[in-house]
């Protein structure tokens, strides 16, 4: 019996006949190697255990999670959260225990990942800054989890599931320009150090030497993370079903939202997704599809907001979905067939932004943000990038900038990026948008 199994099994032993209860245990390790001025500085590793237990006493619920895993302290753990569930006013939306169900067969665990010592991140950041020739200064970090997630509740369902994940994340520095690359796979041997490492490079390089731009409307070519926030942002106020009960989503089913070119999902069987195929509730993950050829067609779901609609839990409850909703953590966006490259060539005059930066929502209902461009953004015109512009503050409905005929082209690079709210989530290529409104410069 694995530790993680061995935890949640004594959580539902310790609860008794007292009361429902579930269990979920997270025992793994992460690693971090980080680097500055082109020289590593810090290596720093921790392995972690943790246990969370909700239980059920007559319809009322309490939840807590705890790294004191000695016998003496989980018992006393389990009786105060039996405690405080009999002090509690019982919950009118329970929906009652996940009942046994098997997950999808996937495996996104690779144990050369989990086990990595520092001379294999250390060779990885070699590769990001030996890339900058001595020309460049070099700074981020090369980091690799792994792990195992185990639950169990005494409604009978027994899950455990293995993951990992490497991720490679820098920029490069020249004469006060910057350039990120960024790299995010299951394996180490997943990233690829040279397209990470050229990609800011090359964004450094271009970056000298800024220009200021005025504020207005420009046709965009957008690089995959910044494709990333605007998936997150759709997530998050569009297709969260909570926000949708609540009249706060923008998602109308079966209604033409988007542009034709554009189609979302939420995959855990991708090869090329993350995490273990099972939800916080112990729901199975299964395939949601969001947006499909422009056409907006369905919600993540957790068992609350399934019971409320009378559908079935799509396996998307995370860590706090009571307040904030089921939340998808495999998101693809569907790729075309046009390079980078060929997206900038196709534009007469516009900008090439790399990275957002610092975005906060103004209106849910429309995904109105505002934010900062980051680290790479560039003047197109005649087709080719003639040089870089200062840092722009942009204010844009994301569901305006994507509606049907907005989109002018789809990039074939579709990765890993980085979504500003953490990597892994979000796998996009670039995007050609007809229209982007730059409101200011990045002071104001």
């Amino acid at each position: 019996m694995s530790r993680a199994v061995e935890l949640v099994e004594l959580a539902l032993d310790l609860v008794g006949r007292r009361g429902e209860a579930e269990a979920r245990a997270t025992v793994g390790n992460l690693a971090l190697t980080r680097f500055a001025n082109s020289f590593i500085h810090q290596n720093v590793a921790e392995d972690s255990e943790t246990l969370w237990v909700r239980v059920t006493v007559e319809g009322a619920t309490a939840s807590a999670a705890t790294t004191n895993l000695d016998r003496e302290a989980l018992e006393a753990f389990v009786d105060d959260l039996v405690a405080a569930a009999r002090l509690r006013p019982a919950d009118p939306d329970w929906p009652g225990l996940a009942p046994p169900a098997v997950p999808p067969a996937v495996d996104h665990h690779d144990e050369a990942t989990e086990r990595a010592e520092p001379r294999e991140r250390a060779e990885r950041v070699r590769g990001f800054v030996d890339a900058g020739g001595g020309e460049t200064l070099a700074a981020g970090y090369c980091e690799t989890t792994g792990g195992e997630v185990a639950f169990a509740n005494t409604a009978g369902q027994h899950l455990r599931g293995r993951s990992s994940q490497a991720v490679l994340d820098g920029i490069h520095t020249l004469d006060g320009a910057a350039g990120s690359g960024h790299g995010c796979a299951a394996s180490l041997a997943g990233i690829d150090v040279a397209a990470v490492a050229s990609l800011a490079v090359d964004r450094a390089r271009l970056g000298r030497n800024p220009r200021s731009l005025e504020p207005g409307e420009y046709e965009v070519v957008l690089a995959p993370e910044c494709v990333a926030t605007i998936a997150v942002f759709l997530a998050y106020y569009g297709f969260n079903a909570k926000l949708a009960l609540e009249g706060q989503s923008f998602a109308e089913l079966g209604v033409t939202q988007f542009d034709e070119a554009f189609s979302m999902w939420d995959d855990v069987t991708d090869d090329r997704a993350l995490g273990v195929p099972f939800d916080a509730e112990g729901t199975p993950k299964r395939r949601v599809d969001f947006v499909r050829d422009g056409t907006t067609v369905g919600l993540a779901h957790d068992r609350r907001t399934a019971a409320k609609m009378g559908v079935e839990s799509t396996g998307h409850h995370v860590p706090g979905s009571e307040t904030m909703g089921p939340f998808p953590t495999n998101v693809f966006v569907g790729e075309g067939d046009r390079s980078p490259e060929a997206l900038v060539a196709e534009v007469e005059r516009g900008l090439y932004v790399a990275t957002f930066n610092y975005c906060r929502v103004l209106d849910p209902k429309t995904v109105s943000v505002t934010g900062l461009t980051r680290n790479g953004t560039f003047l197109v015109e005649d087709g080719r990038i003639v040089g870089a512009v200062e840092n722009l503050r942009f204010t844009q409905s994301f569901l305006e900038a994507l509606a049907p005929g907005r989109i002018l082209g789809v990039g074939d690079d579709g990765r890993f990026a980085d979504s500003e709210f953490g990597p892994g989530m979000m796998h996009v290529p670039s995007l050609r948008l007809a229209r982007w409104r730059f409101t200011g410069g990045a002071s104001g």
